[in-house]
């Protein structure tokens, strides 16, 4: 870690904690040149591993905006949107794993769809599992009802 004041190459932790959404860490730190004190927020690093082989940085406002695509016309909570995705990021992060599939992060989706609003659910299943014909709708609309 460079010092942002004299640009030294070497600092010394004077204190760390972590941040209130406990996926950060502080650091307060002190050159060992000038003396001077900075701090620094150190994060794990998440990314999410796409289909054409392209690997970016997970961020949960793009599951946000998927979902939101589902629930056109429908009432759904912005707050239960960002909840949901939040949920997919801990589970993530509670597998221990530095990169996830970008269609393993679509499955965590599905079941917390479902009893959040169906018709979303079966509009975001409906692109995610790539339905082609209207026996999969059926099909699906036919599991719903038998899990209700």
């Amino acid at each position: 870690m460079h010092c942002p004041f004299c640009k030294h190459d070497d600092s010394k932790v004077v204190d760390s904690r972590v941040t209130e959404d406990g996926y950060s860490i502080r650091r307060r730190r002190c050159c060992t040149k000038c003396n001077k004190r900075f701090s620094t927020i150190e994060t794990a690093s998440l990314y999410v591993h796409k289909r054409g082989g392209i690997l970016e940085e997970f961020d949960k406002q793009k599951i946000i905006n998927g979902i939101e695509k589902a629930t056109q016309g429908r009432r759904i909570d912005s707050d239960d949107l960002k909840k949901l995705a939040s949920d997919v990021e801990d589970e993530i992060r509670a597998k221990g794993v530095s990169q996830i599939d970008s269609y393993d992060v679509g499955l965590m989706l599905l079941e917390p769809l479902k009893s959040l609003d169906p018709v979303t659910y079966l509009r975001y299943a409906s692109v995610y599992n790539c339905f082609t014909s209207i026996e999969d709708f059926k099909k699906e609309i036919a599991k719903l009802e038998d899990e209700h």
